[in-house]
């Protein structure tokens, strides 16, 4: 028997001997119990005396109070065996049981089990003995998402760059096991070489110059793993560089469906071009991964735990590619997972409200959408949407507006058949849309204008006469 199985028999079972008799307390182990499941605790004690008080408590405050939870005395219940015989010499075997159904966090911890009886030989002379068991209370992730680090951001088509997803799974106890599938197929990754005492492997960015061999962890990779990896360094020239300062990733997503579908009057481009134009830095069909791990507590005793997985993105070959993280967790039946497609922007739906422009008004035109493939849902990672005005300053004087929507207050009439372009794009690849607003006259405003020239007119007029008056009653006044 190890120390740590010595320590729990001798804490959860007591042996008290005397020349009047004997008391031997001991608990029933527990097996990890999910959350909103019921559970027994078991607690059982050989004696040869006779019971006089059974008592429980739930340790609590770490282990600094107790909270008495059930509590038996044989002075106002006679149905256990103090009636019986004390001339009798049996030994007599009893149980006790605790039921906690629904158990929650806060029941999570260690649970005690005081037994005292009578001495056979007196009832004056009590003897006491106590066990105890630790109850601990299992939580299934409660989410689980996966997002990109550094999103939105733009695509390069001169340098490769490396790209990074970021699991994140919250709610669960204990922390649960992550890992990355590419395609439904186990993602072979190497961890980082640091090692922390929380998990094990935290990530360490690796500089630009660092080998193959101090990236690599020292034990649980095989020679052929290392033959690869050295195959792809001398290929490429140097090792994918990890990004620093990505452990703070945040969820975004954007919503792609619109909430009101309207008429467009804007001018359609027959074609959207999009840049497939890939150079020579796309070296090796399959890349190196780098994972990292790590996970800190909640406020409410849970654990997250965020995954992250780098590698130097080939738009080539991982645009349209699945990936997914999933979760191994003790209170799961099932992995957990959470799953994106990688996706180049392409085709954007653009919307101009109000569909029919007047000057004057308040112009907004939005990006309703993406056309995407039969494997994705949304473009991801979120796509950077940047607008400007060809040939000239966008209305409020600056060249570029970054944004889903560009909003054009008060439109001149200038402004009619100006070309707007938005571009999106994503580290996978970027994309250009143009549309053409067209600006009609404002009823109102032209109508104000003719009353306001009208109204010029009669005050012309009306100072006319007026000064007509005056000099004819100088000349009165004269003769």
């Amino acid at each position: 028997l190890t120390i740590s199985h010595l320590t729990r028999i001798l804490c959860t079972r007591l042996i008290l001997s005397s020349p009047a008799g004997y008391l031997i307390v001991s608990m029933d182990p527990l097996p990890p119990v999910v959350i909103g499941d019921t559970i027994t605790l078991k607690c059982n004690f050989q004696t040869d005396g006779t019971l006089r008080e059974i008592a429980w408590f739930q340790v609590i405050e770490g282990g600094n109070a107790k909270q008495k939870i059930f509590t038996y005395d044989s002075v106002f219940n006679t149905s256990f065996s103090n009636m019986e015989d004390t001339n009798k010499r049996e030994e007599l075997i009893y149980h006790s049981t605790v039921r906690l159904p629904e158990v929650q966090l806060e029941d999570d911890g260690l649970y005690e089990c005081h037994v005292g009886i009578h001495s056979k030989g007196s009832r004056d002379q009590l003897i006491e003995a106590s066990g105890s068991v630790t109850l601990s209370v299992i939580v299934p992730p409660r989410s689980i998402s996966v997002a990109a680090a550094n999103s939105p951001a733009p695509f390069s088509r001169y340098e490769a760059k490396n790209f990074t997803l970021v699991c994140i799974v919250t709610g669960a106890k204990p922390a649960p096991s992550v890992y990355f599938k590419r395609d439904g197929e186990l993602i072979d990754v190497f961890p980082a070489a640091r090692s922390s005492s929380l998990m094990g492997h935290h990530s360490k960015a690796s500089k630009r110059n660092r080998s193959v061999n101090q990236v690599l962890p020292r034990g649980d990779v095989d020679d052929t793993k290392i033959q690869k990896s050295l195959s792809l360094q001398n290929q490429a020239g140097k090792v994918t560089q990890l990004r620093e300062n990505e452990t703070d990733s945040l969820e975004r997503g954007g919503e792609e469906a619109s909430r009101l579908k309207l008429e467009s009057t804007t001018e359609g481009i027959p074609e959207t071009v999009v840049s497939r134009e890939f150079p020579r830095w796309v070296q090796s069909s399959d890349p190196l991964y780098y994972f990292q791990h790590w996970q800190q507590v909640a406020g409410d005793g849970t654990m997250e735990a965020r995954a992250m997985l780098t590698w130097s993105l080939n738009p080539q070959l991982d645009n349209e590619a699945l990936f997914s993280c999933e979760v191994n967790h003790p209170a799961l039946s099932m992995p957990m997972q959470a799953e994106v497609t990688l996706t180049a922007p392409r085709g954007p739906k653009l919307s101009t409200r109000p569909s029919k422009a007047k000057v004057g008004d308040t112009v907004r035109i939005s990006v309703q959408g993406f056309q995407l493939g039969p494997s994705a849902t949304k473009v991801f990672p979120e796509p950077l949407l940047t607008w400007t005005r060809v040939g000239g300053n966008l209305l409020d004087g600056s060249e570029k507006h970054d944004g889903r929507e560009l909003v054009l207050e008060r439109v001149p009439a200038e402004l009619n058949g100006s070309m707007f372009r938005c571009t999106a794009q994503n580290p996978l690849g970027s994309t250009d849309t143009h549309t053409r607003l067209i600006v009609f006259e404002n009823p109102r405003l032209k109508k104000g204008r003719e009353h306001f020239i009208a109204l010029n007119a009669a005050a012309s007029r009306l100072s006319l006469v007026l000064n007509l008056l005056v000099l004819l009653g100088l000349a009165c006044e004269l003769t």
